[in-house]
C-alpha cells in the first residue's frame, strides 16, 4: 500500500504519495513517487521514467545544485526540481523502470532492448497517471539525458493522455551514445555501472545481457574470444574483466561486443520512431556536447508535429540535481498542456545561442542562417590558411607524430595548427568536417580533433571535435560538402604504409571569433584526461585509446590537400537578441 508523506520546501508544504504501484499489460508492476501541492485539487503530471531510483532523485529536494567539476556532482540524478514542478502547480510522477528500483520486471540489455519496449511500459504507466484522481487526465514528461531518452519513447508509442514532451539533453542514436566515429566511449559504463562520480542504475537481480540469453554458451565463447583479438580491448584491464564476466556488467557488455551499427542499436532508435511522434516536442542541448547535439538536430530534422529546438550556451554539463530549463518548460507545458496563450508558438522554431559573441541567434530551421562552407588548409609550421599548399609532396614533408600506447607512457602526442589572428568578428554555424590525408603504420588507429578558440590572453575554449577510428573510415550516400557521415558497419583494416584520406565529422556548433582570437586545431589518437573542457566532464567521459603503439603522418601538399571544411555564415539571423 502507498504510503502518505508530506515535506516542507521552504515553506511549501509537498505532499508525497510513496511507493505507489503501476501495472502493466503483462501483469508487472513499476513502483512510483508522486509529489504534489496539499489539496486534492486534480493537476497535470509531469512523468519521469529511468533505472536510476527514485529514492535518488528526491535528493532534489535536499541537495543543494552541483555543477561539474564539484565532487559532489551526480550524473544521475536527473528528474528534475520537484518543489518547483509543485509550485507551478503540476504533480511529478518519478517511476522506477522494470529491473530497476522498487519495480518488478526483467531487464535486458541496454533500454531493455530484446526484452519488453520501455515505451511499452511508459505508454501503461502515463495513462494509469492520467486516470488517478491527482490527476486530471493531462500528462507531460520531465528529465534529461536517460530519462530525455525515455520521453521519446513513450512519445512514439501515442499513449493519448500524453500532450507533450520537454526533452533536455537525451541521448537519440544509441550507437553514437557509445561509439564516437566508431571509438568506444567509456560514459555508457559509468552510467550503468556507478563509476566517476555517477550513482548507476539502480539495478535488481533482474537484469540481463542480450546477448548472453540470445546467443549459446559456444557461440558466446567464440564472440568474446574474436573481441579480445582487438588489441585496444585487448590492453584495457576493466574490458577483459566485462568481457570473461559478463554477469556483473550485462549491459556494457552488450555495448562492448558490438561494436559495429545495424540492427542491435537500432531496434529502438528515437531518431528511427520520431515520424511516428505527433505530439508538440521541445528538444534542448547545451554546446559543447558534441555527438549529443548531432543527435538533438537529427531528432529535430525528423519529427512531423510542433517543435522547437533550443541549442544553449556552454559548457556542457548541467547541474545535478538538475535545475535548468525549467523556465521555458513550464512556458512549453503551460501552453499546450494548461491552455495558457503565452505566445510561445509565435516565435521562431530555432534559438541558437553563439559562443563567443554570446549572443542569440533565431530561424526556422538548422542552422538558423545561411552558410557557405570554405576551406582551412593545413599549412607548415603549424598554420591554418585559407589558401592551399602549392608544394608537393616531395617538397612539403608530412607532419607526423608517434604515439606509445598508455600502458607505457602518460603522455598524449598532440599536432597543432593555428589561424592568424582574426582581424574582424568572424561566425560560423552549423557541421563540419576535416580531410585528413593520413599514414600509419598499423592497421588501425584512433583521429581525435578538436577545434578551440583562443584569445589573446591564452584562455581557450572548446569549439567543436570529430572523431573517427581508422578502420571506420567509409562514407555512406548522406555525405555532403562539411556535412560527412559514416555508416559504421563493417570494419576496413588500414594497410600499414598508404595513404588514405578520413573525413571526420566535426560535431555542430555556433561560434564567432572575435578580433584578435585565433581558431586553433589539435589532432591526436588519444585524449588527455584533465584540461579546460575534459575537467567539466565526469571522470569516465574518455575514448578507448590505441593498444598498440602508431605512428602517423599527415600530408598536407599539393596532393593531398589536408583541410577543415568549415559552415562560415553568410546571412543575419531572423533575429539577434
Amino acid at each position: 500500500m502507498a504510503e502518505f508523506q508530506t515535506f516542507d520546501a521552504g515553506g511549501q508544504t509537498i505532499h508525497i504519495r510513496k511507493d505507489l504501484r503501476v501495472p502493466m499489460r503483462d501483469g508487472i508492476e513499476l513502483a512510483a513517487d508522486a509529489y504534489h501541492g496539499v489539496d486534492d485539487t486534480p493537476r497535470p503530471a509531469l512523468v519521469a521514467l529511468s533505472p536510476y531510483g527514485k529514492e535518488l532523485q528526491a535528493l532534489a529536494l535536499t541537495t543543494p545544485p552541483q555543477r561539474r567539476p564539484s565532487p559532489m556532482w551526480d550524473g544521475c540524478i536527473e528528474a528534475g526540481d520537484i518543489a518547483r514542478v509543485v509550485e507551478e502547480d503540476y504533480v511529478h510522477v518519478i517511476g522506477d523502470l522494470r529491473g530497476s528500483g522498487a519495480s518488478e520486471g526483467e531487464h535486458i540489455g541496454n533500454y531493455n532492448a530484446g526484452g519488453v519496449s520501455l515505451g511499452q511500459d511508459a505508454y501503461d504507466f502515463i495513462e494509469w497517471v492520467a486516470e488517478q484522481p491527482w490527476c486530471d487526465g493531462n500528462v507531460g514528461m520531465i528529465g534529461i539525458s536517460y530519462f530525455g531518452s525515455m520521453q521519446v519513447l513513450a512519445a512514439a508509442e501515442r499513449p493519448p493522455h500524453l500532450k507533450a514532451i520537454f526533452v533536455s539533453g537525451g541521448h537519440f542514436d544509441f550507437y553514437e551514445t557509445t561509439y564516437h566515429g566508431g571509438i568506444m566511449w567509456f560514459m555508457p559504463r559509468a552510467a550503468r555501472e556507478g563509476r566517476g562520480g555517477d550513482s548507476g542504475w539502480a539495478f535488481t537481480d533482474s537484469v540481463t545481457s542480450r546477448m548472453v540469453e540470445t546467443c549459446s554458451p559456444d557461440e558466446l565463447r567464440k564472440r568474446v574470444a574474436a573481441r579480445l583479438e582487438d588489441p585496444d580491448v585487448a590492453a584495457w584491464p576493466n574490458l577483459v574483466h566485462v568481457l570473461n564476466y559478463p554477469n556483473h556488467h550485462e549491459a556494457w557488455f552488450d555495448i562492448v561486443m558490438n561494436d559495429l551499427d545495424g540492427e542491435w542499436y537500432e531496434e529502438r532508435n528515437p531518431i528511427t520512431l520520431a515520424p511516428s511522434i505527433d505530439i508538440p516536442v521541445y528538444l534542448q542541448i547545451d554546446q559543447g556536447r558534441g555527438w549529443t547535439v548531432d543527435g538533438t538536430i537529427a531528432l529535430f530534422d525528423a519529427l512531423q508535429g510542433p517543435k522547437k529546438l533550443d541549442i544553449g550556451p556552454y559548457p556542457p554539463m548541467q547541474s545535478r540535481p538538475f535545475i535548468e530549463e525549467h523556465d521555458k518548460m513550464f512556458r512549453w507545458y503551460d501552453y499546450w498542456i494548461k491552455g495558457i496563450d503565452n505566445g510561445v508558438m509565435d516565435e521562431p522554431a530555432v534559438t541558437v545561442h553563439v559562443e563567443g559573441a554570446r549572443e542569440w541567434v533565431t530561424g526556422d530551421q538548422w542552422p538558423p542562417k545561411d552558410v557557405e562552407y570554405r576551406s582551412l588548409y593545413l599549412r607548415p609550421r603549424g598554420k591554418l590558411s585559407t589558401d592551399p599548399e602549392p608544394m608537393a609532396a616531395r617538397y612539403a614533408a608530412p607532419d607526423g607524430f608517434y604515439q606509445a600506447p598508455l600502458t607505457v607512457t602518460d603522455k598524449v602526442e598532440i599536432l597543432k595548427w593555428e589561424t592568424a589572428p582574426f582581424e574582424k568578428p568572424t561566425e560560423l554555424i552549423g557541421t563540419g568536417a576535416a580531410h585528413l590525408f593520413a599514414e600509419i603504420d598499423q592497421p588501425d588507429s584512433n583521429f581525435i580533433l578538436r577545434l578551440w578558440d583562443y584569445a589573446p590572453s591564452g584562455q581557450r575554449q572548446l569549439i567543436t571535435s570529430g572523431y573517427l577510428k581508422a578502420s571506420h573510415r567509409e562514407l555512406d550516400e548522406r555525405t555532403t560538402e562539411g556535412n560527412p557521415h559514416h555508416p559504421h558497419t563493417r570494419a576496413l583494416p588500414v594497410e600499414p604504409g598508404t595513404i588514405e584520406e578520413y573525413v571526420l565529422r566535426l560535431y555542430p556548433f555556433a561560434a564567432t571569433f572575435r578580433p584578435g582570437h585565433r581558431l586553433v586545431v589539435e589532432l591526436s589518437n588519444a585524449e588527455t584526461l584533465a584540461d579546460e573542457h575534459n575537467a567539466l566532464l565526469p571522470p569516465d567521459a574518455f575514448h578507448l585509446p590505441v593498444g598498440r603503439p602508431v605512428t602517423h603522418k599527415i600530408y598536407r601538399d599539393a596532393d593531398h590537400p589536408s583541410r577543415l571544411v568549415l559552415p562560415f555564415t553568410t546571412r543575419t539571423s531572423e533575429e539577434t537578441v
